[in-house]
């Protein structure tokens, strides 16, 4: 391929409101341009890459049994509304009407459509375990885009799903296909971790996250510093040591000015742990009373998805006055008929100082069970960094991370309300178990660079770059020598099968090492006076220093370093 005739434009400028590094590269490399809040055209460039990737995730897919399909973006709301969702989904759903006024939808998943199809097919446990996966536009409307290819609204996925007839079998099948995804995200020379997470909306009985490290993510994660245990912070959990010890006497304290635990423990000499906060939310305008020990933080997915609400709202100040809690000095003392859920740091600890419900005092020695009661105990506490791992004891690390793929375990949350059934050998009936697993295409092209780049140059893994191989050849028009050297290398790696473009442009050296830079090839090959003055050709292999190699070595040099 000749970059003179490529389809393709760098820009020097940094757009304004890119903020990750590889959004910004993206964009200045000619990969993507906007076109919409979140919505992308792919050059030819990106599409290069892309594809590689795409093949990968099919090869790997067909590997675990996979069979490929293709299911429409656009669904009638009918199906969505058999499993809830298109009731119980916010605007991040795009609805629609056709032009026979039915309610229609853009898939920003496919589960429906997926279980509607099993449904179509399967009768007898015979035809059970299957697995079906696509690669496939989706569209969610999301609030909040980020990072150019990070957070989109349109998007394109590969998404699976898997089919059983008990949880056991999908079980050991969840486990083929974690390897499957290590295998992927190696191959694309991406390191990305396994974390336990949240199911969030898809639903099921349990997740796992693959996570690409970096500070410029936005998922906070959780990692053991001894052994294997990693989680999502909205999951992740702590060993916590807490004081259990003889309850002592309430005794009522005045403590004006003292509305935060800081200025209650600074006020009373004590630690944050001896002290338990109390947060007040508002469910369906009831006021429901949470209470946490006062160095801790309320883990807000952990606590919606105890209450199964997409979203949390504070109390008004109404609202807790009506009940007889005094802001800034509340607690479940002597409090009637209002709902209390308690973390188990509190239930578990002695002697803690609480509000007393009246301005400017609070309550030493309040200790649950005596004082206070409620069945509502629950882990729903932020892991910090420093605590202990559940697991092993050992230091909790708390790091940051990119999603590029996650795996579920769904069980029966669709068959069992889409009627998706199978026949076992005695002809009883039972609800399909199942799996669904997804990675994200575009978001994975742009992890890769956001963890491998550096700010000024993208450096592609070889198994996904677009070109492997780009020789930059610094010459102008009459430089015939250097022309014929260029065009003879350019031939003969096509010649292998190595993916390569030469920059033939008669344009400066600048232009054109600048745009090496941002077209990223692996494998860079100049050519220029200067380097045959010094010997040969400048090679250089993924990122490294250049070395000299002499002109009529450069195929053998590259062969050895297994660049084909």
């Amino acid at each position: 391929m000749l970059l003179s005739k490529y389809f393709f434009k760098t820009i020097k400028e940094v757009p304004g409101d890119a903020e990750l590094k590889s959004h910004k590269l993206l964009i200045r490399g000619g990969y993507i341009k906007q076109v919409s809040a979140g919505i992308f055209t792919y050059l030819p460039i990106a599409h290069r890459v892309i594809r590689k990737i795409e093949n990968i995730l099919r090869e790997e897919m067909d590997g675990v049994g996979g069979f490929e399909v293709n299911m429409p973006v656009v669904m009638p709301a009918t199906l969505w509304s058999e499993s809830g969702r298109y009731e119980s989904i916010g605007d991040e759903m795009l609805r629609f009407t056709d032009r026979a006024d039915r309610r229609m939808l853009l898939g920003m998943t496919h589960e429906e459509a997926v279980t509607d199809l099993a449904r179509y097919v399967v009768n007898s446990y015979k035809q059970l375990p299957f697995m079906l996966y696509q690669i496939q536009t989706k569209f969610r409307d999301e609030p909040r885009v980020r990072g150019g290819l990070i957070r989109v609204r349109e998007f394109v996925m590969k998404d699976a799903y898997s089919f059983h007839t008990s949880q056991e079998d999908l079980n050991q099948y969840y486990d083929k296909v974690h390897k499957a995804y290590e295998r992927i995200y190696a191959r694309c020379g991406l390191p990305a971790i396994s974390v336990a997470s949240d199911v969030g909306m898809i639903g099921g009985t349990g997740a796992h996250e693959f996570m690409a490290v970096t500070e410029s993510g936005e998922d906070t994660l959780i990692l053991c510093s001894k052994c294997d245990y990693k989680a999502n912070k909205e999951v992740a959990k702590a060993k916590r040591e807490y004081i259990k010890e003889e309850m002592l006497p309430l005794e009522e304290v005045y403590t004006p000015n003292t509305k935060t635990i800081d200025s209650l423990a600074k006020f009373l000499g004590q630690s944050p742990k001896q002290t338990a906060k109390a947060v007040m939310y508002q469910i369906d305008g009831k006021v429901v009373m949470c209470v946490i020990r006062g160095d801790l933080e309320i883990n807000e997915t952990k606590l919606k998805n105890y209450l199964k609400v997409k979203a949390l709202e504070f109390a008004s100040d109404e609202q807790l006055s009506a009940v007889g809690i005094v802001k800034g000095f509340a607690s479940p003392y002597g409090l009637k008929n209002v709902r209390v859920i308690v973390d188990e740091s509190v239930a578990q600890s002695s002697n803690l100082t609480g509000g007393a419900n009246k301005a400017d005092t609070h309550i030493k020695n309040l200790n649950f069970g005596r004082d206070y009661t409620t069945d509502e105990i629950i882990d729903m506490s932020n892991v910090e960094e420093g605590e202990c791992c559940p697991i092993c004891g050992g230091k909790l690390n708390v790091t940051r991370g990119i999603e590029v793929g996650n795996i579920f375990k769904l069980g029966t949350k669709y068959s069992s309300s889409m009627k998706a059934k199978f026949l076992d050998e005695n002809s009883k009936e039972h609800d399909i178990v199942m799996g669904c697993y997804g990675i994200g295409v575009g978001r994975l092209m742009a992890s890769v660079v956001e963890c491998t780049a550096t700010d000024k140059r993208i450096i592609w893994p070889r198994s996904i770059a677009p070109f492997v191989v780009e020789i930059v050849g610094i010459h102008k028009d009459a430089d015939t020598q250097i022309i014929a050297e260029c065009q003879k290398l350019h031939e003969a790696l096509n010649n292998v099968g190595v993916d390569v473009i030469y920059d033939d442009r008669n344009v400066s050296a600048g232009i054109k090492l600048n745009d090496a830079d941002l077209i990223g090839s692996p494998v860079r090959v100049t050519i220029g006076a200067r380097s045959i003055a010094n010997g040969g050709a400048e090679v250089s292999l993924d990122g490294g220093e250049s070395t000299i190699v002499p002109l009529d070595s450069v195929m053998t040099y590259l062969k050895d370093n297994k660049v084909y």
